[in-house]
């Protein structure tokens, strides 16, 4: 039975995330109070695999994930899940709606019901915690009147049910990452994702540099962030997820070039998209058209071909 970390405590959507990457009844689930802690524990060996946010629709990238994997040793990425993110309203047994005085939850949580709080409860006073567990914990102990939570929870405490299926935006969805130390990479499926962090110099046309490798080689590019290096004003770390696997070979020819025109660059792993579309890969950028270039090369440069 291996050992899986997650962004905890028991009862948050990446517990959810997690029972979906990793089977529950073969492996023991392990929650940390911090992001961090859950990629400390995946480098030190503690853990054989981790769970954590890296991006929700509604709310965006979450910093902490994105900054724990640009600092300390490497880990990549072996596989994803995106969740649909719809809340539950819980309280204690016997609590009606209009007993409600507090609600509590994560900041993002409160944001994606705001809504819903609006017209339901109205004169309620929305109290921002550290976890959507974390404040059905607190609504156990008396703190808060109801919670905000996922949906999970309610099978951790013993809370009632008053509302579920909670979301302004219907369609929000957050991704996750099941992360580990360097090894061997999923294999290829055809409907892959690859992420990596760049560094960039402070200079005209970095960036566009850096997309232009992309463009040249027909690599869709699904994900830029950007977040700063805390090392020297105006630097950043370029956060990207592109279609494809390190093993095909325009994704490969990129990831070099890159490394050509960037101070640095990090691999965060190539894995299976949660969604099974197939990459959609043209000449000249495919495998072939690579293998044949090389062969031509070749040709060339033994002074076989004039």
């Amino acid at each position: 039975m291996s050992r899986i970390g997650y962004f905890g405590p028991q009862g948050t959507f990446t517990e959810q995330a997690v029972r979906q990457l990793a089977d529950p009844e073969r492996n023991e689930l392990v929650p940390f109070d911090s992001i961090p802690a859950v990629l400390a524990a995946v480098r030190s060996g503690d853990v054989a695999r981790g769970c954590v946010p890296v991006e929700n629709s509604v709310e965006g990238a979450v910093p902490a994930t994105m900054d724990a994997l640009a600092l300390g040793g490497p880990v990549v990425a072996v596989a994803e899940h995106v969740l649909p993110v719809q809340f539950t309203l819980l309280a204690k047994p016997g609590i009606g709606l209009a007993d409600i005085k507090t609600v509590a939850s994560h900041p993002h949580g409160l944001a994606q019901v705001r809504e819903w709080l609006e017209n339901n409860l109205p004169k309620a006073t929305a109290i921002a915690t550290n976890s959507t567990a974390g404040a059905a914990r607190d609504v156990l102990d008396g703190t808060f009147d109801a919670a905000i939570s996922a949906p999970v929870a309610a099978l951790h405490y013993p809370l009632a049910e008053l509302a579920t299926g909670l979301a302004d935006v219907k369609d929000a969805k957050t991704r996750f990452l099941l992360l580990a130390k360097p090894g061997i990479l999923p294999a290829p499926t055809g409907a892959d994702r690859t992420s990596l962090i760049a560094v960039t110099a402070n200079e005209v046309g970095a960036l566009s540099n850096v997309l232009h490798e992309l463009a040249l080689r027909d690599i869709n590019l699904t994900r830029l962030e950007a977040r700063p290096t805390r090392e020297q004003f105006g630097t950043y770390r370029f956060y990207l997820d592109v279609e494809g696997h390190v093993a095909e070979q325009r994704i490969g020819d990129a990831l070099a070039a890159l490394h050509r025109r960037c101070m640095e660059v990090r691999f965060l792993g190539s894995y299976p998209r949660t969604e099974q579309q197939p990459d959609v890969v043209r000449a000249p950028s495919t495998d072939a058209d690579f293998e044949s270039a090389s062969t031509w090369l070749g040709a060339v440069r033994r002074g076989e071909i004039a």
